[in-house]
């Protein structure tokens, strides 16, 4: 069997049903980083994950199983219809704009399409919020622990992934995110006696 299937099977095999579902797995042997994603759009099912395989078998088996659920368990938790504030700012923007085309009324045109952009922003942002960040990671291994991982064990292979990752890549420094998220994992694994702050993990 081709190599590229193989893998492509295996780590939907360790995947949750969702994941199953609701993702795809894509070969980009030409893209700079290991593994990205596309902030998945409310009229696409699909939620692709884009990987060099190349460079993606460089890292040791445990750690792409790591790594593959923690970027499928961030990929399901983005909900455009989940019922809050930023999909209510979103929803009425939207209806404004349909609303003022009929009525051709420019200017309410332009406060409801400020409404939508204000929404989608806020979405935007929450799902790339710290909190968003750590909850993918601890669900993650919350997903391991059910396909034969210990969960300290199972931070740590995600901790190193995320090493890794940078070292492969050739870069030198963790941005702001990942140095949180290693410490929560450090925390997790053992390794730390310090977590992330309550403040920190809610921003």
């Amino acid at each position: 069997m081709n190599p590229e299937l193989s893998e492509t099977s295996r780590l939907f095999d360790i995947m949750p049903a969702s994941g199953r579902m609701m993702t795809k797995i894509v070969g980009k042997p030409e893209q700079p980083t290991i593994i990205k994603t596309t902030f998945p759009v409310p009229w696409k099912n699909d939620r692709t994950i884009y990987l060099n395989f190349d460079l993606w078998m460089n890292l040791p088996k445990a750690q792409r199983d790591l790594i593959i659920l923690r970027t499928v368990s961030w990929l399901c938790e983005i909900q455009w219809f989940k019922p809050n504030i930023n999909q209510g700012i979103l929803g009425v923007g939207l209806l404004g704009i349909i609303s003022q085309l009929t009525e051709a009324d420019v200017v309410g045109i332009l406060v409801a399409s400020g409404l939508s952009v204000i929404g989608l922003t806020r979405i935007w942002q929450s799902n790339h919020s710290t909190q968003t960040e750590l909850a993918a990671d601890e669900m993650a291994i919350r997903i391991a622990t059910r396909r034969g991982y210990e969960a300290p064990e199972a931070a740590n292979h995600l901790l190193q992934g995320i090493e890794n990752l940078a070292k492969i890549e050739g870069r030198n420094n963790f941005n702001f995110t990942e140095l949180i998220r290693s410490q929560n994992l450090k925390a997790i694994a053992g390794l730390s006696p310090v977590g992330v702050p309550e403040k920190v993990r809610k921003e």
